[in-house]
């Protein structure tokens, strides 16, 4: 414990506590700080020839929140005490030792006058101003939203420490607030840095906020009491714990220090500054970086501290010492306040929470020397305010606060035991008047409030807690809690004895009158509960219960048969119940209403199960009957049989049978009286199938059927029918209506034709689908072709007209038999069949006609079904022989050389056009064609050369004329025998060294009629003369052979190839190469590389090529260069670039051009450019589109005769000067 201060004695025998005569040991403000350094050494200071007394200043904790109905924690006090040694007027004061229960570490201390800005090490921030402290705070009721609270801990000095809570997120719709206070107002938000730090985190899965604090190197005074609040919205829910800071062994600390003081200090060992000293020196725009550097977070708090901070006062002109800035007394004490003056004939006017203090018994206004003094005697609770002191224009202020003595129970509370509804008084002293004091039963306050059953009294040193009407509830422990103790008693309230006045009685009530039942108990004024049958009953609309003193009814307006049964009724808190039986009565009944049938008919499917239920009604329940005619139905009955239930009957048949047809009648007997009633039952079915169909009618795909309708209805109207068809061959029938036909006849449509089918009919009622009918008699639906396609005209001489058509699109399963030609002069319809029999060919020739005459043509195709729609031609024809000039249609194969092998055969077909007939020739070289070796054969639009086996000397190029009156075309046709070459002549050895054999040749006599396309050379050992081949398909004349084997002796020998093969024999060396052995040196010659660059050069021209409209046409060129040259093509000079209609190729020099489906706009001048740095080259050939028409092809569009002779002889002029 702290020691006592010295007090003055009074001459009325009371204490005193006497303000220091120091300004420089401020009282701390009723906020607890976190950190209180001891002072360091007094300034000198000017005072009166007194000694001063040693004071001591209490600074009281308030208690914290009390959480479940614990206890409030006893008071705590922060003692602070200062002793000053003054030697005599204007001398120094020197330092006395700090006591034994000022914080020891030199290093952490602050100026005295800190205390009083209330800074501690751990951040900024500023609790509740003093003059906040008498403001209620409101608070929001307790409720449970911590899930797990923080602990309460000890730690050394030095040491970290965290402290959890946990709050769950299920039912909250955002984050809760949370905030950490230390004693009862410090806010720690504000206080965050290096030493405190808060975090947050939530957890998604398990949606639990877990909130901590974490205490970093904690100090002595760090110790004390914390509390966590947690708010959201209208709920709220706080902790409180404790923080113990151990201080470590004496002995252990020295070593520490002075381990310290041998060692340079680390780099995070950094004094304690004093944060607010450089914000108030440092501009506004720096606060932000000074925050960041300190760990502060809170810069609103920041601000607002800096604000309330109070500017260095300027020294007094008034005061030479001013007001210590808070004193405390006990309650019933005195104290002084002491202020000196600088100027002693100021007027003095001292102040109590702003209203001036007037002298009275209790203010006693002194005056020594300068001082003046104000002594407030008997100080009690109302005396705790702020007072202040004005001199002049200028003031000082203090706080005094009043230390209440806690208040003691000297009369315990004594224990109750009574009945109901009697009076309970709990009495108690306490040792002060007017004390507050609170009432609890089992831990929780009880309500005072007016419409509460408990009344708080008090009068003097006594209270009272008076129950004017006890109930069995109030039985428990009651307490009243004083500041300095708490008694308990219990009280215990019992029931009075139950006695039965009047017991219930049973009853018979019949079924809808009021039931109504009484009973008498006392004492009169107890509740009770009426049971029936287990089952609490409740009031409602038909159910009343009432209860008037000791008398208890129960009242049921209309009674059912539910409400039968045992009675009980219950009091309220005795185990004595009163019981009894009710029984309700109803005559039997019979409720056909319920069923719904016209004219209580039931219609039931033969074949089908009924089961009728007819409620019914009576209690007790019924015997009940059930009879056909005279005869009783059984519920034993196998297929007719009747039920009986408790609230209807039944009436069952299995399957019902035509016979099932009758009125039933039901009998029902109780008790209470009889009833009776009956229903018909009526059994239908569905009708018999109808009679066999017919068909009337059959066309390609459909028919046309009838059929009568059935003779027996099953009792209920035809609604339709439904049909089915399938094949004769077939098993499976195929539904074709879905909607009744209501008709009786039907037109099946979507068969195949050539196809045998059978059709059959249901016929449907309202009960269901009949069987089907017999199948009619089987049928193929059959129709006739579509008309011919594409007639047109063949042929036309001065007599005859040839006709040409194609079969029809669709012939049907009946196939065609045939065609029939008919004609008609124009002008009249007079068509006359010119085939009397049909025919198969799709072209015929009309003979015996007049000469230029115009007749129409139409055919018919022909079959079972019968004949077609006729095709009949759009434009008449003149009957009258046109001359059609020749022209030759060289096939494509045939434009370019025509290759065969020797003893290959030969067969070329040259198609050709031209009316009458022309006439053909062929021509070899000039020469005529001799028949025995080429045959020849012509007809009316082709001519055939064919060799049986090709020879060498048929070679050549065949010219051939088609003429046609004064008309002529003529062609060629290039045809090449080839033949396997000869052997290449003179094949010798030029020179051998090391494992090389240089040869040389020359190209064989006889090349076959083909270009040599390469030679293939071979090695033989002398030893052996095993052949091996050394290289194939070798294009020069020379080579040299490598990698052969020392000391061999090796002949060669060289093959010719050509496009037919390689050649029947190979020449062979006369002489051998000798490949001599190591040790043998030979001279290499000397060879210049040959220079195989030269400019293009174009080995292959182009030729002048003709084309059909709509068909790819391609030109071809071959160049040779080196370096490769650059290829372009051009039309009409002008080069071909991205044209989508032209393909351009080129591979191993062969240049090609593919032009995609030419028009006549395609046809001009091309040109091929080959281009290198040697030079270029330029070849050009003609292309000519042909578009033209044939002669057919214009009659079978419907071009008149005069137009299409113009056309041919415009045609036949332009291709003469090409020839």
């Amino acid at each position: 414990m702290p020691e006592p201060t010295k007090k003055d004695e009074m001459s009325n025998g009371e204490k005193e506590s006497v303000a220091t005569d120091s300004s420089e040991v401020p009282m701390p403000t009723p906020e607890i700080s976190l950190e209180v350094s001891p002072p360091p050494p007094e300034q000198p200071v000017e005072t009166e020839g007194k000694d001063p007394q040693p004071i001591e200043v209490i600074k009281p904790v308030q208690p914290e929140p009390v959480e479940n109905g614990s206890k409030e924690p006893e008071p705590e006090a922060v003692v602070v005490r200062a002793k000053e040694q003054v030697e005599s007027v204007n001398s120094e004061v020197k330092e006395e030792a700090p006591s034994p229960c000022s914080p020891p570490p030199p290093d952490d201390s602050v100026h005295v006058s800190a205390m009083g800005r209330k800074d501690s090490v751990w951040s900024l921030g500023e609790g509740q101003a003093p003059e906040d402290l008498d403001k209620p705070v409101d608070t929001p009721p307790l409720s449970s939203l911590l899930i797990e609270r923080p602990q309460g801990g000890s730690i050394t000095v030095g040491g970290d420490i965290s402290f959890v809570a946990k709050v769950e997120a299920q039912d909250l719709l955002r984050k809760p607030t949370i905030k950490w206070f230390k004693g009862k107002w410090m806010d720690l938000a504000s206080k965050t840095g290096k030493h405190l730090q808060l975090k947050e985190t939530f957890d998604r899965r398990t949606k639990i906020h877990t909130f901590e604090m974490h205490i970093i190197k904690a100090k002595d005074n760090y110790a004390g009491n914390y509390r966590c609040e947690v708010t959201y919205k209208d709920k709220f829910d706080s902790c409180s714990f404790d923080l113990e800071v151990k201080e470590l062994e004496q002995s252990q600390s020295v070593d520490i220090r002075s381990a310290f003081k041998r060692r340079e200090p680390k780099q995070d060992e950094t004094p304690e500054v004093d944060v607010w000293e450089i914000l108030k020196s440092a501009r506004p725009d720096q606060y932000e970086k000074i925050a960041f550097e300190y760990g502060i977070t809170d810069l609103r708090g920041l601000l607002k501290r800096l604000k309330k901070t109070k500017k260095e006062e300027k020294k007094s002109e008034a005061f030479a010492k001013k007001l210590d800035p808070a004193y405390q007394v006990d309650k019933g004490g005195k104290i002084r306040l002491v202020v000196d003056l600088a100027d002693p004939t100021v007027e003095l006017k001292w102040y109590k929470n702003g209203q001036e203090i007037r002298p009275t018994p209790k203010f006693i206004f002194e005056q020594k020397g300068t001082q003046r003094i104000m002594v407030i005697n008997n100080c009690g609770l109302n005396d705790d305010a702020a007072y202040s002191v004005a001199a002049g224009e200028e003031k000082c202020t203090t706080e005094l606060f009043v230390k209440e003595l806690p208040v003691k129970i000297t009369k315990e509370i004594e224990a109750v035991k009574t009945t109901v509804n009697e009076r309970i008084e709990l009495a108690c002293e306490v040792s002060e008047e007017g004390a507050q004091v609170k009432w609890c039963k089992n831990g929780v306050e009880v309500p005072t409030g007016p419409r509460s059953r408990y009344r708080v009294k008090s009068e003097g040193l006594k209270h009272w807690l008076i129950i004017d009407d006890a109930s069995k509830e109030d039985t428990g422990t009651f307490s009243l809690m004083a500041s300095g103790g708490t008694s308990e008693a219990k009280v215990q309230v019992e029931l009075k004895p139950l006695k039965i006045i009047q017991d219930l009685q049973d009853m018979t009530v019949l079924l809808g009158q009021p039931l109504k039942m009484h009973c008498e108990i006392f004492p009169g004024n107890v509740p009770g509960r009426w049971y029936r049958n287990g089952q609490l009953i409740q009031s409602n609309d038909r159910i009343n219960i009432l209860q008037r003193a000791k008398n208890h009814r129960l009242e049921i307006v209309n009674s059912t048969i539910h409400d039968a049964g045992d009675y009980t009724f219950v009091p309220e808190g005795y185990s004595q119940s009163l019981c009894a039986k009710v029984h309700i009565v109803d005559p039997p009944r019979v409720h056909l209403e319920s069923l719904n049938f016209p004219d209580n008919t039931v219609t039931i499917v033969a074949g089908n199960k009924l089961r009728v239920e007819i409620p019914i009604s009576g209690e007790p329940a019924p015997r009940v009957v059930w009879m056909k005619g005279e005869r009783v139905i059984l519920d034993s009955g196998h297929r007719v049989r009747a039920e009986t239930f408790s609230d209807h009957t039944s009436l069952t048949i299995d399957i019902a049978e035509k016979e099932d047809t009758g009125n039933y009648k039901i009998v029902l007997q109780n008790e209470a009286g009889e009833a009776g009633a009956s229903i018909k039952v009526k059994v239908v079915d569905i009708p018999d199938p109808p009679e066999v169909p017919l068909v009337t009618e059959v066309g390609g795909d459909w028919c046309s059927m009838t059929w009568e309708p059935p003779i027996y209805d099953g009792g209920s109207p035809i609604l339709g029918y439904f049909i089915e068809r399938k094949k004769k061959q077939s098993s499976r029938w195929m539904r074709l209506n879905f909607d009744l036909n209501k008709e009786t006849t039907f037109e099946p449509k979507k068969m195949i034709e050539g196809v045998p089918y059978e059709v059959r009919v249901f016929a449907v009622n309202a009960i269901g689908v009949s069987k089907p009918s017999e199948p009619s008699k089987a049928f193929v639906p059959l129709a006739v072709t579509s008309e011919p396609t594409m007639l047109v005209v063949d042929d036309v001489t001065d007599t005859t007209v040839t006709m040409k058509w194609r079969p029809p699109d669709t012939i049907g399963a009946a196939g065609l038999d045939g065609y029939l030609v008919e004609y008609c002069i124009e002008g009249t319809d007079d068509w006359r069949v010119t085939n009397k029999e049909l025919t198969e060919k799709t072209k015929y020739t009309i003979t015996g006609l007049p000469p230029e005459a115009k007749i129409l043509v139409r055919v018919r195709a022909i079959n079972a079904a019968g004949a077609s729609t006729p095709r009949t031609l759009q434009h008449s024809i003149l009957v009258k022989e046109v001359i059609e000039p020749p022209k030759i249609r060289i096939p494509r194969h045939l434009k370019q050389t025509y290759t065969r092998k020797v003893g290959e055969a030969v067969n070329l077909v040259i198609p050709f056009m031209g009316k009458p007939r022309p006439k053909v020739s062929w021509l070899k070289e000039g020469q005529t064609v001799d028949p025995t070796q080429v045959t020849i054969r012509n007809t009316d639009c082709d001519s055939i050369i064919f060799i049986r086996k090709a020879e060498r000397k048929h070679s050549g190029k065949y010219d051939m004329k088609v003429e046609v009156e004064n008309h002529v075309d003529t062609a060629i046709v290039d045809i090449q025998i080839v033949d396997l070459p000869g052997p290449p002549q003179c094949v010798k050895i030029d020179e051998v060294w090391g494992g090389n054999v240089a040869l040389d040749w020359t190209p064989p006599k006889d090349n076959g009629n083909a270009a040599i396309t390469g030679y293939t050379i071979q090695k033989a050992d002398k030893k052996t003369m095993e052949w091996y081949t050394c290289i194939e398909h070798y294009h020069r004349t020379c080579i040299t052979i490598t990698e052969l084997v020392v000391g061999n002796e090796y002949y060669f020998r060289i093959y010719s190839e050509n496009m037919v093969g390689l050649s029947e024999g190979a020449t062979q060396t006369k002489d051998s190469a000798l490949i001599v052995k190591e040790g043998m040196q030979l001279k290499n010659p000397e060879y210049i590389d040959h220079d195989f660059k030269e400019p293009p050069k174009f080995t292959q021209p182009l030729i002048n090529t003709f084309a059909i409209a709509g068909y790819n046409a391609t030109l071809n060129c071959s160049v040779r260069a080196n370096p490769r040259p650059k290829v372009i093509w051009m039309k009409n000079k002008i080069a071909i670039i991205d044209d989508p209609r032209y393909r351009m190729f080129s591979n191993q020099g062969v240049c090609t051009l593919e032009i995609r489906k030419p028009s006549p706009y395609d046809g001009g001048m091309y040109s091929c450019k080959a281009i290198n740095y040697l030079g270029d080259a330029l070849v050009e050939c003609k292309l000519e589109v042909k578009g033209g028409f044939t002669f057919s092809e214009l009659m079978q569009r419907g071009v008149p005769l005069h137009l299409i002779d113009k056309y041919m002889s415009e045609t036949k002029a332009v291709e003469q000067p090409e020839k």
